[in-house]
């Protein structure tokens, strides 16, 4: 069948990836110039099935309350920049009870653990190196409180049989001995044994190589306004020129922008814009005083990551509406947390910065399957783990389409069954 794939980030690539080694004739459609350049280009680099608890908890209403009023917290909610979010946040709100948010933990753990083993076995057989790191993360804590309250929390995935240690700071520094200098800042750590970190970016362009290989066609630079639909099926996307591209199915992994195009053929989707802020520095002195495994700071919810000669820092979930504008005070947590832990790292007077826009569901897990017609597939709605869970929801979507049995359970992902 022609299969027309819409979004060229990382779920994009890969959706494209298993539907033409199902045999089917694939077309990747992408609005920007290249491949990869918007959520995938600024993500945290982290491959974590260890923090897949859903945001939606019972603490997030109180941090949303504190961001009216006090600039540095890590969830913020603009309700001038977002009115829009009214209907959006209602359901979020929903989520925020213990039980809901235990359940949605449980569904992206179980999808997050699943995709790290089709991460490995995709770039194991097509032989790519994307500057992975397969030693674990760190899940620092400088708060004792916190850092008790963390242990606790864990032991909702440990004991799903995700492999966790705690470590006191000496387990840190023996874990990633660049914490040695700053022992003292440090109370303890979550140990991700089995996560990891890598480049999406590299990862989607040298996976796109192979998908041309197989006959995949790339169209960049083309972006698509709205859905052509008749009859219970989508027949075309078509662009705001009036150039339509047909095809038998259709898989919308656009991101932020798959919610205006689903409601072009009449479908509504929870998906809403998070706005995350991402530096990129050089490495100094050929990486002695970095980080090398990657990680993220409890305390300022910044995450950093190793990738090649560069170190990525990532923060804040920002709901202002589509806009990606960002100033010097929108960085301050993570240059706080770059200076504090890794002061010698990186060339800190060099960074690359940008904002961009993650595709967020109230509840947690990413949109996967069919609504209203037959041939369009979701697959979207990943959130910030876009990076960890793209591989597995490409290729649950490939068996969808197929009619095959899924490896998992779908329950919690697809549109039609959430709660």
């Amino acid at each position: 069948m022609k299969a027309v794939v819409i979004g060229g980030g990382i779920v994009g690539v890969t959706s494209a990836y298993y539907l033409a080694k199902d045999g089917h004739e694939v077309t990747l459609i992408e609005r920007e110039p290249a491949l990869a350049t918007l959520a995938s280009a600024g993500n945290a680099g982290l491959i974590a099935p260890g923090h897949s608890f859903a945001w939606a908890s019972p603490s997030a209403p109180k941090e949303l309350w504190r961001s009216l009023t006090v600039e540095d917290t890590a969830l913020r909610v603009n309700p001038i920049k977002a009115p829009g979010m009214f209907f959006w946040g209602l359901r979020f709100l929903r989520e925020c009870n213990a039980d809901r948010a235990t359940r949605n933990t449980l569904v992206k753990l179980r999808l997050a653990r699943y995709s790290q083993g089709q991460l490995d076995a995709l770039t194991s057989a097509e032989n790519i190196d994307y500057h992975d790191a397969h030693q674990g993360c760190l899940y620092v804590y400088r708060d004792r409180a916190k850092f008790e309250a963390g242990v606790k929390k864990m032991k909702l995935i440990t004991d799903q049989g995700l492999q966790q240690q705690v470590l006191d700071p000496d387990g840190v520094v023996e874990a990633d001995p660049v914490f040695r200098p700053v022992k003292d800042k440090i109370v303890g750590a979550i140990y991700g044994v089995t996560d990891a970190s890598g480049d999406s970016v590299k990862l989607a362009n040298d996976l796109a190589d192979r998908c041309r290989a197989m006959g995949v066609k790339f169209h960049v630079g083309m972006a698509i306004d709205r859905l052509v639909a008749s009859d219970g099926r989508v027949r075309a996307a078509q662009t705001r020129k009036g150039i339509s591209v047909e095809g038998d199915l259709f898989v919308l992994a656009a991101g932020v922008q798959s919610t205006a195009l689903a409601r072009s053929v009449g479908v509504r989707i929870p998906v809403a814009p998070a706005k995350g802020y991402s530096a990129t520095f050089p490495i100094k002195n050929g990486g002695e005083a970095a980080p090398t495994l990657g990680g993220v700071d409890e305390q300022l919810l910044v995450a950093w990551c190793r990738m090649g000669d560069r170190l990525r820092l990532t923060g804040s979930a920002e709901f202002t509406g589509y806009e990606t504008t960002y100033d010097d005070r929108d960085f301050r947590g993570i240059m706080k947390l770059a200076h504090e832990l890794f002061p010698e790292a990186a060339d800190y007077s060099a960074g690359s910065y940008r904002a961009c826009n993650r595709p967020m569901t109230p509840d947690g897990p990413p949109i996967l399957g069919t609504a209203k017609h037959s041939n369009l597939f979701f697959n979207t709605g990943h959130g910030h783990m876009g990076f960890t869970m793209a591989c597995g929801t490409s290729k649950l979507t490939a068996d969808l389409v197929a009619g095959r049995p899924t490896d998992i359970p779908v329950e919690g992902m697809l549109l039609n069954s959430r709660p």
